[in-house]
């Protein structure tokens, strides 16, 4: 029995590693792949260069601070660019390489600034790391490969991305307890917050401002249809419709990295990109505190929250169907890849079913918060990796269901109806709830990567033979050149987006 199941485990986890796995932190590569003229300036600089562009996307993506910086110093080790020191501290990323007593360091450094998700970019950054280091591609050809992904507009159109966003804020409404009028009502309120902030992230309105919006769009539609719905013969509980909305806008922001940053010994970039998300969520927050001051002057009063949401065991495969369809949803308004989908519908899904089972033995909701992420950094970062999709996609997409909107928008609800130790209660839950999902989930992932790393590299590698054959000046390699241990398959010049622009 014992054998059996770990062949079924095998034969569910696969053999493929992430490119994380590989790249033992602070470890040279094994040796050069094309090494460069350490005293020629420009082919150091251009090696530092493409190093950072690669961090670039990758902390722009959402990857840790630690995970960043060695893989930057992984790519320039590839090229034989070994002693170099780097810094990413919260957007900045440097790079300062040491070529000897005698000679000066060159440094380079990047400013990240944050535009949207786009895991389809990630995926395609994991792709060209690959072929660095499997392939010995030079870095000038590196040079225009990162600089076509960074240029490539998103690989499905807005209205998909707003069509996934709207159907993740259903789906959560239905994992809160919510029937099919709430959900109707949370699709469509969350189509207009995307709309309305997609236009002021046009027109170049601070984040903040527009957190601010959405969280202010959220309680309108769900006040007015909870206030008429006697009229329409209808039975509205908007609190699950407010905290679907919120745990959309919450779902954008870096909870993960930033406690992944202060766990793994970025403190400084942990504490950064932590203030930042309690900052928007404080414009969540006062956007839904004014909506519910203007409800309430017009006349309209939103009823009391309870302190608890129960599910009875009929409706727990509901909910768990609920959870993974939000978390596929938000992998697609993302811009994941179509691969990546089935892994984070699978991710989500088994985290709203051990909290549902946790709920139900009494087990509270930072200790099951915590348990549910680990699961999912765990088992879906190994699914992730037999399903060629970077581990942070997965890891992401699961525990967005699970974010706490419900009890964010319960602490709001008490401190505005003078109920203020039942709201400071309830704020401090969530905390403890977002930081047991961000803490759960680095863990299920570390686990998963020391499973899959290798031991001892005793297999040379690939490119060793294949190298110089393979590659051609000014051409990508083909589908044979597959490297079979990889998280992505090979990258491909001419497919490297789906050719669809923004509209």
């Amino acid at each position: 029995m014992r054998e059996y199941i770990a062949s079924l485990g095998r034969r569910l986890a696969g053999s493929r590693r992430a490119t994380i796995d590989t790249i033992e932190p602070f470890e040279p590569a094994v040796s050069p792949r094309q090494p460069v003229d350490l005293t020629n300036d420009a082919a150091v600089t251009e090696v530092l260069d493409l190093a950072i562009k690669v961090g670039a996307v990758l902390l722009d993506s959402g990857t840790g601070a630690i995970d960043t910086q060695t893989q930057v110093r992984f790519v320039a080790s590839v090229y034989g660019v070994e002693n170099c020191e780097v810094d990413v501290t919260y957007n900045t990323i440097w790079v300062s390489a040491t070529r000897g007593a005698a000679m000066p360091p060159v440094t380079a450094m990047k400013s990240v600034h944050y535009r949207s998700l786009d895991f389809t970019r990630l995926a395609a950054v994991d792709r060209l790391v690959r072929k660095i280091r499997n392939l010995a591609i030079d870095p000038g050809e590196g040079h225009q490969v990162i600089d076509a992904i960074i240029a490539a507009p998103h690989p499905y159109r807005r209205w998909v991305a707003t069509l996934a966003w709207s159907s993740m804020a259903a789906a959560l409404s239905v994992l809160l307890g919510g029937g099919w009028l709430v959900a109707v009502v949370a699709f469509f309120t969350t189509a207009v917050i995307d709309r309305t902030n997609r236009l002021l992230n046009k027109i170049g309105t601070p984040l903040f401002f527009q957190q601010m919006t959405g969280g202010f769009i959220a309680v309108i539609p769900a006040a007015v249809v909870y206030q008429n719905q006697e009229a329409l013969g209808l039975n509205l509980m908007p609190s699950q419709v407010i905290a679907a909305g919120v745990v959309v806008l919450l779902s954008g922001l870096s909870l993960v990295g930033s406690v992944q940053d202060a766990i793994t010994g970025a403190p400084i970039t942990g504490c950064a990109r932590f203030f930042e998300l309690l900052i928007m969520t404080g414009g969540i927050i006062s956007g839904v505190g004014i909506a519910i001051t203007l409800m309430e002057s017009t006349g309209i009063y939103l009823p009391t929250i309870t302190s608890t949401t129960s599910f009875d065991l009929a409706a727990t495969p509901a909910r768990v169907l609920a959870g993974g369809l939000a978390a596929a949803a938000f992998a697609l308004a993302s811009y994941a890849e179509t691969r990546a989908l089935p892994t984070a519908f699978f991710g989500g899904a088994m985290g709203a079913a051990i909290v549902a089972a946790a709920n139900h033995f009494g087990i509270g909701s930072v200790i099951s918060a915590g348990i549910a992420a680990a699961m999912v950094g765990l088992v879906g970062g190994l699914l992730a990796r037999r399903a060629l999709t970077p581990p942070l996609v997965v890891a992401v997409a699961g525990i967005t269901p699970l974010l706490p909107g419900l009890a964010i928008y319960r602490g709001l609800y008490g401190l505005l109806s003078n109920q203020t130790i039942e709201g400071l209660t309830a704020i401090g839950s969530a905390i403890g709830v977002g930081c047991s999902l961000a803490a759960g989930v680095t863990l299920g992932e570390f686990i998963a990567r020391t499973l899959r790393r290798p031991r001892i590299s005793t297999r040379p590698t690939r490119a060793l033979f294949t190298a110089r054959s393979a590659i051609r000046p000014g051409r990508m390699t083909t589908d044979t050149d597959a490297d079979p241990d990889a998280i992505t398959e090979p990258f491909r010049e001419m497919d490297l987006r789906p050719g669809l622009s923004e509209g």
